[in-house]
């Protein structure tokens, strides 16, 4: 609720509930929290899981179109994360469902991918790593290449950063948006842990000496910045704690936060890398236990330049 109250002014929110008994209890909550139930729309379908980034469309815009009228979806296949939970593959569907709501052009390249392996600055650069994409369990008769030919196609990219391994605790197999994210076209937050005693110091360190030498699809170098850890979260296992899993608004940007000390530090960067938003932080402790967090549970369609989220 804290997520829909934040972004609800400035973007229509497309809210996915199981039944109407679910839509009845958040229409509750919601008026509870004095949200514009006018700027909400429901979508009833039987889903899983809450992991909308990985199992929902992908939005793409073709500039050249009039605004708003060159948007469309592409949907992936959804396999589970390599087949982790086959009690989860029917959400495979909730892509195709929503899109006959939304009535816009449709592509399905018809392999195995999820919106949390990618990342893109909207110029033509895609982010992602070789643990997730390289990743046998996901399109074992795809190699490199030909996986880069895919992201080309139906992102419309022209430069694919292939960073190395995720972080600690990631069931997802090393999604990029817990370790790099772009905040402009020439600029991304790297997480990075200071910690060498950490097991995530080492891989997190390579994923940035990799970017420092990046550039984008126009040939100009990032401008890397730093983005702290929260340490370790999770006492029995190692949860997949990061702040770079925030969610861009229009005029917002939500972030996890955990309680750890370099809470505050990570929102001061995230403040200075988008000056012309509002960042605020949600504690999500309890969230990051189902293995994810905020940018997991959400995903952006443009709309005549401005956002709709999908949630």
């Amino acid at each position: 609720m804290i997520l829909i109250k934040a972004i609800h002014k400035s973007e229509t929110v497309n809210l996915l509930v199981r039944d109407e008994m679910m839509e009845n209890a958040v229409v509750d909550r919601l008026n509870c929290e004095k949200v514009d139930l006018h700027r909400i729309r429901f979508h009833l379908h039987s889903y899983a899981d809450v992991w909308f980034r990985d199992y929902g469309p992908t939005f793409v815009v073709n500039r050249e179109k009039e605004a708003g009228k060159g948007v469309a979806a592409v949907n992936w296949i959804f396999n589970a994360w390599g087949g982790k939970y086959p009690e989860l593959m029917a959400d495979t569907m909730i892509g195709c469902l929503i899109n006959g709501h939304l009535m816009m052009e449709c592509f399905k390249p018809g392999i195995v991918m999820e919106g949390g392996s990618i990342d893109v600055n909207g110029r033509g650069t895609v982010l992602t790593t070789e643990q997730c994409l390289l990743n046998k369990n996901r399109n074992p008769s795809l190699n490199k290449e030909e996986i880069e030919s895919y992201l080309r196609e139906f992102l419309g990219v022209d430069k694919v950063i292939w960073l190395g391994e995720g972080i600690a605790g990631d069931d997802t197999d090393g999604h990029v948006d817990d370790i790099a994210r772009f905040v402009n076209p020439t600029t991304v937050l790297c997480a990075y842990e200071e910690d060498s005693d950490d097991e995530n110091f080492l891989p997190l360190k390579r994923n940035y000496e990799l970017l420092i030498k990046e550039a984008d699809q126009d040939g100009h170098t990032l401008k890397v910045i730093k983005l702290p850890m929260p340490g370790r979260v999770g006492k029995e296992r190692r949860l997949p704690a990061s702040y770079a899993n925030f969610y861009i608004g229009n005029d917002v940007v939500i972030v996890p936060v955990f309680g750890h000390k370099n809470d505050s530090a990570a929102l001061k960067i995230i403040q200075e890398a988008f000056p012309d938003r509002k960042v605020t932080g949600v504690n999500c402790r309890e969230m990051v236990a189902g293995l994810g967090t905020i940018h997991c549970i959400s995903q952006q369609q443009p709309a005549e330049l401005r956002l709709e989220n999908c949630l």
